[in-house]
């Protein structure tokens, strides 16, 4: 009942008090991998990045398939700006679940900011290959392939973002298709 009290207090941002919820349903089952991840999401939306990697770090301990623990690790090591660590948790859940697109656009995201273009070219594709509807992905390589000087392709991209929803797309085509 607290966790589940918890994901309410949780959608209308009420963090604090998820928190507490999660705390009295660790306190109750100190095995409850998902009350740890849902206080780690918690956390890390309050920005306690080193408590949210704590959670997370019980959960997987608890539950080591858990692949949205580790992506979620991941982004909260972004934050921290540890940035080898956030590929490295993005590449553990890619292992234990090899359909996580969310995954891959994640690791595309940091492999572009590192200058891996064609890496994450691969990862944005790879998310796209999953679900064909991902604009965000077809976003992200758009830009990678703006960089590569493929001006045709990243139009091409940020026209299908643009048709499934992602209206920036239409700015940067705007901006870089003209």
């Amino acid at each position: 009942a607290y966790v589940n009290r918890g994901v309410a207090k949780r959608s209308i941002e009420d963090y604090r008090g998820a928190i507490n919820d999660y705390d009295k349903a660790i306190e109750i089952n100190p095995d409850d991998a998902d009350a740890y991840y849902k206080r780690g999401y918690a956390k890390n939306r309050r920005e306690d990045y080193r408590g949210a990697i704590q959670d997370y770090n019980n959960a997987i301990e608890i539950n080591p398939n858990d692949a949205a623990a580790y992506a979620n690790r991941g982004i909260t090591k972004g934050n921290l700006k540890d940035y080898r660590g956030e590929i490295n948790d993005y590449t553990a859940a890619i292992e234990i679940n090899p359909s996580y697109a969310e995954a891959y656009l994640f690791r595309g995201v940091r492999k572009f900011s590192f200058k891996d273009y064609l890496g994450a070219i691969q990862d944005y594709s790879k998310a796209i290959e999953i679900n064909p509807n991902f604009a965000l992905a077809y976003s992200g390589r758009g830009f990678v392939k703006l960089l590569l000087n493929d001006k045709d392709g990243a139009c091409l991209d940020w026209s299908k973002a643009g048709e499934l929803g992602y209206m920036d797309a239409y700015d940067f085509i705007k901006k870089y298709c003209r």
